[in-house]
């Protein structure tokens, strides 16, 4: 087997187990065992259990990503692809249960405000999707003109808000609602009528 498909193999196995028991009481032997494998092989991939998990945390992020990314790869109007986007983006952890619970055991790996952001890379890449939508938006006349940058970084922070509050705070029900009044404002303020 080839090293990409091992170490897919691995970190969704370890993405598995972390689901279940959490960061601490999850033990490299755990996931060793759910891979039937030995944990001296398991670190021929990883130095140690919390290299393993921010590489399954990354692994999981941009699994999400490239949900969103392949959602709105065949949309060609930027109105229906940033709407896609938005809806992709938010209904994913309803559809990706273990990356879900792991995210409400440990909220940090999606902060809402820190000077600190752990998957900073990866966040960039998706405020620069956002980015790639309003520039395409703007050329062909569909969108107002708008501060490309700052537009981005604030519907990214919106939306990382509707994540926190649907299923990190379990407030789905009533943030549901919310999301879809939101998408409407922002919407008409930026889709040109």
């Amino acid at each position: 087997m080839r090293k990409k498909e091992n170490t897919e193999k691995i970190f969704s196995a370890a993405l598995k187990v972390f689901s279940k028991y959490g960061y601490k009481k999850t033990t490299v032997e755990d996931i060793a065992k759910e891979l039937n494998m030995t944990k001296g092989n398991l670190y021929l991939y990883v130095k140690d259990k919390k290299d393993l998990y921010h590489k399954v945390v990354e692994f999981a992020l941009l699994r999400w990503q490239n949900y969103v990314r392949q959602a709105i790869h065949n949309e060609s109007d930027p109105r229906n692809k940033f709407l896609t986007m938005c809806h992709k983006a938010v209904e994913y952890l309803s559809i990706d249960a273990e990356f879900r619970n792991i995210l409400v055991h440990d909220p940090e790996i999606f902060p809402m405000f820190t000077n600190k952001d752990p998957y900073e890379r990866i966040n960039n890449n998706s405020v620069t999707m956002i980015k790639n939508i309003l520039k395409e938006g703007i050329g062909k006349g569909l969108f107002r003109p708008v501060d490309i940058s700052a537009m981005s970084k604030a519907i990214f922070s919106i939306y990382k808000m509707f994540v926190i509050r649907m299923y990190i705070r379990s407030e789905e029900k009533d943030v549901r609602s919310m999301f879809e009044q939101t998408l409407e404002l922002i919407t008409q303020g930026l889709f040109k009528q």
